[in-house]
């Protein structure tokens, strides 16, 4: 199935297709490692979110970093990708066909995918990423970062996960995970996978230290096989 979006026609990848991910992501022309980032498609209340998503991508391009994301033009999300693509690092925008009546799609990445469903584009987004961080967001920023921690948790990646605590924003959610620990109903181990970095130069440092392009996640399994 094709889409047209600019008078540009994109096949629109589907749940069939991720059973056999490698087809529909083709990662041999990239020749630097992608970090998905998981943010709101607002910008927040004051400057210093959407501030803060200038600099990550300011910075991540900086160090020779690219960028997989959700793909729209707006709120934190375009200020994130437009500072890699200013920066000449690659960007590649993951959006499922019915979030552009709500979401424009960003018209200067290095490449756009279109899916029939969240689920799909949550999983061609893992398969490009060599790690994830969460910037401030809101119920989808939540639900994504949840997802891929829970991935993680059965073993479906050994992927780097890093919340970034701009402005203290999660920290209720990171006292609320302790929490869960405490009461036994998650493990330590999968608490302290999800890295909590106050500022981008922490984020960074540690991306340069443990990011491995090579890493596989095991997508049949997350397609319900």
């Amino acid at each position: 199935m094709q889409m047209k979006i600019n008078n540009e026609n994109y096949e629109v990848i589907t749940s069939k297709d991720i059973t056999h991910i490698e087809k529909a992501v083709d990662k041999s022309t990239l020749d630097m490692p992608l970090v998905a980032v998981y943010c709101g498609s607002r910008s927040g209340v004051g400057e210093v979110y959407e501030q803060a998503a200038r600099d990550l991508g300011n910075a991540l391009a900086k160090n020779g970093m690219g960028l997989v994301y959700g793909g729209a033009s707006i709120g934190l999300m375009g200020a994130v990708a437009d500072a890699v693509v200013k920066g000449g690092a690659q960007t590649v925008g993951v959006i499922p066909t019915f979030m552009l009546k709500h979401e424009i799609a960003h018209e200067q990445l290095t490449r756009l995918h279109l899916t029939d469903t969240m689920h799909t584009r949550k999983t061609v987004m893992a398969e490009y990423a060599d790690a994830f961080i969460t910037l401030p967001g809101g119920l989808g920023t939540l639900e994504e970062i949840m997802e891929i921690a829970t991935w993680r948790q059965l073993y479906q990646h050994e992927k780097p996960m890093i919340i970034l605590n701009i402005n203290g924003f999660y920290d209720r959610l990171i006292d609320h995970l302790k929490y869960t620990a405490d009461q036994g109903f998650m493990k330590q181990q999968d608490l302290e996978r999800l890295v909590v970095c106050n500022t981008i130069a922490e984020a960074i440092d540690l991306l340069h230290v443990i990011v491995k392009i090579d890493d596989a996640v095991d997508t049949e399994k997350m397609a319900g096989k």
